[in-house]
């Protein structure tokens, strides 16, 4: 859910929220199709959760998309690259086949986090622990490259165009 990362963890749960600096860094969304139930903060106008089930929803507009990790992903991952108006969120892990089919030919930009990234958990309150695995912002469309490009966060960008 906007929010997960690589399923059920120890801790029992699969929700993390996207860290609030990351959102303001990246400007206004209009849709989040993989909102958590109980929203600490908005990540866009309009919010489609488990219970919507957001692959299964009609997308418009700008999308912000952390989806569940694991091996549901690539459906996120697939959906992002088809509306073509989207900045993905995941794990950066550059190697795996849904990397090859959606994000290297067919996204416009990637943004690879410096260090690894403090999630927060269900409550809202931060993590004390990292995620484990380095972070990756992916930009679906021109708009969405050059938002990267020109963000405050630290990392790398590097243009696919």
């Amino acid at each position: 859910m906007n929010t997960t990362f690589e399923g059920m963890t120890s801790t029992g749960t699969d929700v993390w929220l996207t860290p609030p600096y990351i959102l303001e860094a990246l400007g206004e969304f209009d849709l989040d199709p993989c909102s958590p139930i109980e929203r600490h903060w908005d990540t866009a106008k309009k919010h489609y959760t488990i219970i919507d089930d957001g692959l299964k929803q009609e997308w418009s507009g700008r999308v912000w998309c952390n989806p569940p990790y694991g091996r549901e992903a690539q459906k996120w991952i697939k959906k992002c690259a088809d509306h073509g108006d989207a900045m993905l969120f995941i794990f950066a892990r550059t190697e795996t086949k849904m990397f090859f089919n959606y994000i290297w030919d067919q996204a416009d930009a990637l943004f690879f986090l410096k260090g690894r990234i403090r999630f927060h958990m269900a409550n809202g309150i931060r993590k004390e622990q990292n995620a484990g695995a380095p972070s990756v912002l992916v930009a679906y469309g021109d708009q969405n490259a050059e938002i990267l490009k020109n963000c405050k966060l630290e990392g790398k960008y590097i243009d696919l165009r």
